[in-house]
């Protein structure tokens, strides 16, 4: 088997969620406190609701490890739900507009949107943010960086240069951070946008952005269309619930421009680095293309940026149809936050360490970790003489 394979079970207010990850190579040393800390970290964010109050999540390592070392089987783990009230909570009577209750009725034949909405629930992407922190792990004995930040929340943005200026400050301005971005003078502004929602009894989404540096080239392939990493990756963001836009790189605003501003030139590389790394005799002049090219990474920062709808559970309600009688009503209210972009960031990191770890493994493939670092070895040094 190529790359990593996952799947997820469990409902919101089940017993527990479920995560399941197959292809890590044998040899990796997991570090189970750095999973729990990431999946800490999602329920961070000002502006969520009860739930986070509730949980504590920390994920029990059932299966694939021998004393904290992969052993080459599948790893499987649990992460117990607190509120444990699927059986308990009443049926709604009408399905909520912007969820996926009433398409998911309507699919399956249910009358009863809970029946829907307890996997649909965001609740799920917790086990994907412990799925990409293992995944990560074997990133970055390679040097791989994941970093998310949150750029943009009721329209309301935070300063525009806020990545560059943070420089080597990037992770402690991020943990200090409610928002968990980069502006410690925007956030203030972020929190008033917040308290006029919550006021409204309203909701807001906005923009994350995701950068991952020291990526090798040549992760993806062009060969076949549905492996282009560029395809993959939009995929694996847009599988994260109210994601409603992905762009890479300058995104939509390359359209807005002639070819000659907008491709990265290829220049000889330098003893100075160029980007996030240097990797052979050529670098890029610039990084309009967000790290990919031909569905592939180019060996510079890839750079995502998501964008989030606001969440449709609203204390005002929104209008909506009873089941029985056809009645206009308000939808039915369930627990939710008035935002939650900056969880959302976190679990883009995740995903995107899940989809690059698997584009990783494919192109630097073994059994082991051991072989898995000679592939990548003999691959620099072959590169080094292209």
């Amino acid at each position: 088997m190529k790359g990593l394979r996952w799947v997820t079970a469990g409902e919101s207010h089940g017993k527990a969620l479920v995560g399941i990850l197959e292809g890590m190579p044998a040899g990796l040393t997991l570090d189970v406190g750095r999973v729990d800390a990431e999946l800490a970290r999602r329920q961070r964010g000002y502006g969520r609701g009860g739930r986070m109050k509730i949980e504590q999540d920390r994920i029990e390592l059932l299966a694939g490890t021998k004393g904290g070392v992969t052993i080459g089987s599948p790893l499987a783990f649990t992460i117990l739900n607190r509120d444990q009230t699927i059986e308990r909570l009443p049926v709604p009577t009408n399905p909520r507009p912007g969820h996926a209750d009433l398409a998911g009725c309507q699919k399956f034949g249910h009358r009863d949107p809970r029946a829907v909405f307890e996997r649909a629930s965001a609740r799920e992407t917790a086990t994907r943010v412990a799925l990409g922190a293992l995944a990560r792990q074997l990133l970055e004995g390679f040097g791989v960086e994941l970093f998310a930040h949150v750029v943009e929340l009721g329209g309301v943005s935070v300063r525009a240069d806020a990545w560059e200026a943070a420089g080597e400050r990037r992770r402690e301005l991020r943990e200090a951070s409610e928002f968990l971005s980069l502006d410690p003078e925007g956030d203030a502004r972020l929190r008033t946008r917040v308290d006029q929602a919550s006021a409204a009894r309203d909701s807001l989404g906005g923009v994350f952005e995701v950068r991952v540096l020291n990526l090798p080239p040549g992760l993806g392939t062009y060969a076949n269309p549905s492996e282009r990493l560029t395809a993959r990756l939009g995929g694996a963001l847009f599988s994260i619930p109210a994601m409603k836009g992905v762009e890479f790189g300058l995104g939509f605003e390359s359209a807005r421009h002639p070819g000659s501003r907008v491709h990265d030139a290829i220049v000889p590389a330098s003893g100075e680095r160029r980007g996030s790394a240097c990797w052979g005799r050529f670098a890029r002049a610039t990084n309009r293309a967000g790290g990919l090219e031909g569905g592939m990474t180019t060996g510079e920062e890839v750079c995502a940026r998501i964008a989030m709808k606001p969440i449709p559970s609203l204390r005002a309600g929104l209008p909506s149809v009873e089941f029985a009688t056809g009645a206009a009503v308000q939808a039915t209210y369930q627990r939710s936050d008035v935002t939650s972009v900056p969880a959302a960031s976190v679990v883009g990191e995740a995903v995107m360490a899940l989809e690059l770890g698997s584009a990783f493994l494919e192109k630097f493939a073994g059994d082991s970790l051991a072989e898995v670092r000679a592939a990548f070895e003999g691959w620099r040094e072959e590169l080094l003489g292209l």
